[in-house]
């Protein structure tokens, strides 16, 4: 696969929870290419990459199960659809910063710093719930 493709694959694999970039995963490549355990070869102008027999060994003798795994297991769903909401919300606090109103934005912005409250409170109550004894020592 060419680059583009791995990303689209590890996005699909882990269902949406793990979107990397091309940041981490040319370097990524070319590092295992380094390390003589990928190949690429230019096919229609991209380069595509392939394990050599050494990642292939690298991979069999790899008992850790893929990250796509680990993530779903770890609840992997619900932080994609979490990260798919943050996405969403900035991009409707861009809009108002591009086309809104002064009023507009002075309300988006109460309501973005009653959100992050509300958050931090989301987090501190959990650890209430999860540490009975954390709770008794603040009170």
């Amino acid at each position: 696969m060419h680059g583009y493709q791995i990303m689209q694959e590890l996005e699909d694999r882990s269902g949406g929870a793990w979107q990397p970039s091309p940041g981490s995963i040319y370097p990524t490549l070319q590092q295992l290419a380094d390390e003589g355990l990928v190949a690429s070869e230019a096919v229609e102008g991209r380069n595509v990459f392939s394990l050599t027999e050494a990642g292939a060994s690298a991979v069999a003798a790899n008992e850790e199960p893929p990250p796509w795994e680990r993530l779903a297991n770890e609840g992997g769903a619900v932080f994609a659809d979490l990260r798919r909401a943050m996405f969403q919300l900035g991009a409707a606090v861009r809009q108002v910063a591009a086309a809104g109103t002064r009023g507009q934005a002075e309300a988006a912005d109460a309501i973005l710093r009653d959100a992050r409250r509300a958050i931090y409170r989301l987090l501190a109550e959990d650890d209430l719930e999860d540490d009975p004894q954390a709770g008794a020592e603040r009170a």
